[in-house]
């Protein structure tokens, strides 16, 4: 990899490891189980991989990271158990949208 591409590489691997963290922290917030746990797996894989020399390599590594952040923002709702066979559901504001009624058939525009 050409010195000026492992430098920018490098600024994207910072970028998207705080981006982690800091998605971690939001979606684990006062989980500290789960958000240790997260904080070890993020740390752990940029370590195995802080020597890749191979451009195609750590841009892939580097969508990876970037997808697991989607996902992670987007898909993950945390839940209490408030008894035995109950479960609290606590979405994040981000993850909450309008409900859109589906249509199987567009309606008709009358015209005028």
């Amino acid at each position: 990899m050409r010195r000026g591409g492992i430098q920018r590489a490098r600024g994207e691997a910072l970028r998207l490891f705080k981006l982690l963290h800091r998605t971690r922290q939001e979606v684990f917030k006062n989980d500290t189980r789960a958000l240790e746990a997260a904080r070890q797996k993020i740390n752990e894989e940029f370590k195995n991989n802080q020597s890749e020399t191979s451009e195609e390599k750590i841009n892939e590594l580097l969508k990876i990271a970037s997808d697991v952040e989607v996902i992670l923002r987007t898909s993950v709702i945390q839940a209490v158990h408030t008894d035995s066979d109950k479960i609290l559901l606590l979405p994040r504001k981000d993850l909450l949208q309008d409900n859109i009624p589906y249509f199987d058939k567009p309606t008709k525009k009358h015209e005028s």
